[in-house]
């Protein structure tokens, strides 16, 4: 199996169209049809997740995932997190626990939100492992091994975890990169980066600011996630450069 990334979910904390059938500035055609943030690769035969979104069951059926090795997590906020229950059958079929990685704030978070799932409880097994990371780590299943970098961004009140591995970066949420971590963007084959609005956001990028990092930082190609009921996918793809995607749900790529 080749090495493949797969954007599974790229729509905001509420996706498009909302509950209401909010659609906003969005055309109908499917790419605008957007999950919550989410996505997935295969690296050397491993499985690994990046967050849990509440989409999490629907995104792993329509891309026809059906092993997994680990999750990273990139913080703990419901929209990257809710759909962490949906992994028990993965724990079932491997009869073992899922290593999962993230910041020491996201995992504290995690295993007081959601206990049962690393804690032996009324008669349930523990599904999981928490592994704390910082900087570089390995996730190791058996003999097979990926190195990655977790990095801090800021989004918002918190920081949040960027990911590097094999010239890929992945930022799902941020509003601003601090200088030490900003050496990790740059010589990427694949940027995934946050660009959320056309106006500004407290706490997320916005189309300009992602520009504005892209122009620094200098990617062979950039996608761009997270996006909102204001970014229609025609659009961005008739105004963005032709290295610079606007992500849409099931959207791979190898590397």
């Amino acid at each position: 199996m080749k090495n493949k990334f797969t954007i599974l979910g790229c729509g905001s904390s509420l996706g498009s169209p909302w509950i209401t059938n909010y659609k906003g500035n969005l055309k109908k055609t499917p790419k605008n049809v957007r999950t919550r943030c989410c996505a997935h690769f295969y690296y050397n035969g491993l499985s690994i997740l990046i967050d849990t979104s509440p989409d999490i069951k629907y995104q792993f059926l329509k891309n026809k995932i059906t092993s997994l090795d680990a999750i990273m997590y990139t913080h703990d906020h419901s929209d990257q997190t809710s759909g962490i229950f949906e992994m028990r059958p993965f724990f079932w079929k491997n009869k073992k626990k899922i290593p999962v990685y993230g910041s020491k704030k996201t995992m504290n978070s995690l295993i007081k939100k959601y206990l049962f799932c690393f804690k032996p409880r009324f008669g349930y097994k523990p599904i999981m492992t928490s592994n704390i990371v910082k900087d570089n780590f390995k996730i190791k299943i058996g003999k097979k091994i990926l190195k990655v970098r977790a990095f801090d961004v800021i989004h918002g009140m918190i920081k949040a975890s960027g990911f590097l591995f094999k010239k890929v970066a992945y930022i799902s949420d941020c509003n601003k990169i601090p200088l030490s971590s900003l050496n990790n963007l740059y010589n990427l084959n694949y940027l995934i980066i946050d660009c959320l609005k056309i106006e500004k956001h407290p706490s997320h990028f916005n189309y300009q600011d992602a520009l504005n990092l892209i122009n620094e930082v200098k990617p062979k190609k950039t996608i761009l996630t997270n996006l909102h009921t204001d970014l229609d996918y025609k659009i961005l793809k008739k105004e963005l450069p032709k290295n610079v995607i606007p992500a849409y749900d099931g959207l791979s790529f190898n590397f």
